[in-house]
């Protein structure tokens, strides 16, 4: 019989650098799991991913044990790394402040291909070039132009 699941808890943690700190430690504290023990693990399974923000989505049982599953990092931040920015535009409909070729947008699609609703890389490239339209990056030809 398989275990009953008590909690989904879905978190954005940083790759390799988890600890009991907020949000961490009170997320999984109130469901009873040993939050050292998540942290090792978590840090073990990361600490080739670069200091990438993660989402991590953790089942709590009713036992007290957990499992969990790490996603690929979000859209916005392979994005922004893509373009060399801190921050996406506060105007992203007038200001464009960046941009990326179709090479790069391309490389974000396959990472996101398993956590995106489609099996399709057009589709997937697609995907990717709207939230770049949303953030104010223009998506480019292969070579970068403005």
């Amino acid at each position: 019989m398989a275990k009953q699941i008590k909690a989904q808890i879905k978190l954005h943690v940083p790759a390799g650098a988890a600890n009991p700190a907020p949000p961490v430690g009170p997320t999984l504290g109130q469901h009873g799991v040993n939050i050292m023990q998540f942290c090792k693990q978590f840090n073990e399974q990361t600490k080739d991913k670069e200091n990438l923000i993660l989402p991590v989505v953790i089942s709590v049982y009713k036992d007290r044990s957990f499992t969990f599953i790490i996603k690929s990092p979000p859209t916005s931040i392979l994005l922004k790394r893509a373009a060399n920015l801190a921050k996406a535009s506060a105007t992203a409909g007038r200001d464009s402040i960046g941009v990326v070729s179709k090479k790069q947008v391309e490389e974000i699609a396959k990472k996101k291909l398993g956590d995106l609703n489609t099996e399709n890389l057009d589709k997937a490239m697609k995907i990717v070039e709207g939230t770049a339209r949303s953030m104010g990056i223009k998506v480019g030809s292969d070579e970068k132009t403005q």
